[in-house]
C-alpha cells in the first residue's frame, strides 16, 4: 500500500469515490463492518455518497475485533477506562505517518518543536497510543530538551523557563487534571508556550466544563488560546484546535453531524449533532466510525465539541460533561 495515496489534499468529488471506494473494500473485507451493514439492510451498490455510507458504532471496537483483511497485529492500541476499546494494527508505519503528516498539515515541521509531555496517567499503561505518538514526536525533535514527565513540576518550570529565554517554540502537552495541578503550583508568562490538554481529569479532580479550564490554564501561563487535540485509539488520525474548542480536521479526515434519533438523517441546516468521522488512515479498521460525542457546526467547516452523549460511557479523549 503507498501511504502517500492518502495523506494530501483532496476536491470534495475526491475525497467522496475515495470513501466509497473504502467502503466496499472493507465491506466485502472486514467481517464486523459487513455483518453491521448486513444488519442494516445495506446494498453496497446503493451507497453512492458520503452520507449513506453506514457508520460503525464506536462501542464496536470493545466488543469485537474490528479488522479489515485477516492478520496478525503487530501492536494494540487501547482505551483508558476499565472497559477498553482495542485497536489492531496491522501496519505501525501507518500510524506514524497519520500523526506525523496531521501534525504537520496545521503545524509544520514537528522537529522544529521541543515537546514537553504532560501525561502522568498515560505513562502508566501499556497500549496507549498517545503515549506512542509524543514519542515519536519528542524522538524527532531537533531539541534535547524534549521530553516525558510525571509530577516533577519543579524540573518541568525550570525547563519552560530556559526554552523561553532561548526562543525555542516550545509545546506542553498535558492531560487535563496535571496541567490544572502544574498550574496551581507555577504561574508565569509565557505568551509563546503552545498549551495543549487532553484527556480530561481521569478521576483525579472533578469534571469542569472546558471554557472554565482553559481559562484558568490562560490566567495561569499568561496564553491567548489553550489549544487541544481530537483524537482516540480507534481512529488513526487527529483533529486539532487552536483554541475556542473549535476542531479542523486534515484533509483525509472529516466530520459529519448526525441527527442524535435518526443516525442516517444528515443536513446542512443541522447546527447540532452527533459526531460522525471519516479516517481514510483506519485501513485496516474502519474508515467510518460514529461516535458518542456531540458537536456544533461552525465557520470554515470546523466543529465545536460540546460533550458525550449521557448515554455514553467515559473514556479518556478529550471530552468533558457540560
Amino acid at each position: 500500500m503507498n501511504l502517500e495515496d492518502i495523506f494530501h489534499s483532496y476536491s470534495e468529488a475526491d475525497f467522496q469515490n475515495h470513501a466509497l471506494a473504502l467502503f466496499r473494500y472493507q465491506y466485502e473485507e472486514n467481517e464486523v463492518y459487513r455483518a453491521f451493514c448486513d444488519m442494516l439492510k445495506v446494498n453496497p451498490e446503493d451507497v453512492t455518497m458520503l452520507t449513506r455510507i453506514p457508520f460503525l458504532p464506536v462501542s464496536f471496537f470493545k466488543t469485537h475485533q474490528v479488522k479489515t483483511g485477516n492478520f496478525v497485529p503487530v501492536m494494540e492500541f487501547w482505551s483508558s477506562g476499565t472497559e477498553h476499546s482495542k485497536h489492531f494494527i496491522k501496519n505501525i508505519s501507518l500510524y506514524e505517518h497519520a500523526f506525523l503528516h496531521s501534525f504537520a498539515h496545521f503545524y509544520g515541521n514537528p522537529s522544529d518543536y521541543c515537546f514537553l509531555a504532560l501525561l502522568p496517567n498515560y505513562l502508566e499503561q501499556k497500549h496507549s497510543s498517545l503515549i506512542y505518538m509524543m514519542s515519536r514526536l519528542i524522538s524527532g525533535s531537533k531539541y534535547a530538551e524534549s521530553g516525558f514527565y510525571l509530577y516533577n513540576y519543579e524540573e518541568l518550570y525550570e525547563k519552560i523557563t530556559t526554552l523561553r529565554e532561548k526562543k525555542i517554540k516550545t509545546i506542553l502537552f498535558g492531560v487535563s487534571f496535571a496541567l490544572l495541578d502544574f498550574a496551581e503550583k507555577f504561574t508565569f508568562e509565557a505568551p509563546d508556550l503552545i498549551v495543549f490538554e487532553t484527556g480530561g481529569m481521569k478521576g483525579r479532580r472533578p469534571e469542569i466544563v472546558k471554557e472554565e479550564l482553559h481559562q484558568v490554564l490562560c490566567n495561569a501561563f499568561e496564553v491567548k488560546e489553550i489549544y487541544s487535540e481530537y483524537g482516540m485509539c480507534e481512529l488513526l488520525s487527529q483533529a486539532y484546535s487552536n483554541g475556542q474548542n473549535l476542531f479542523a480536521t486534515p484533509p483525509w479526515m472529516k466530520f459529519l453531524l448526525r441527527d442524535e434519533k435518526d443516525p442516517f438523517h444528515y443536513s446542512e441546516t443541522l447546527s447540532t449533532g452527533v459526531i460522525n468521522v471519516i479516517d481514510f488512515a483506519n485501513v485496516y479498521s474502519c474508515a467510518f466510525i460514529a461516535t458518542d460525542d456531540l458537536g456544533r457546526r461552525a465557520a470554515n467547516e470546523m466543529v465545536e465539541v460540546l460533550g458525550r452523549l449521557d448515554s455514553a460511557q467515559i473514556r479518556g479523549c478529550n471530552l468533558l460533561y457540560l
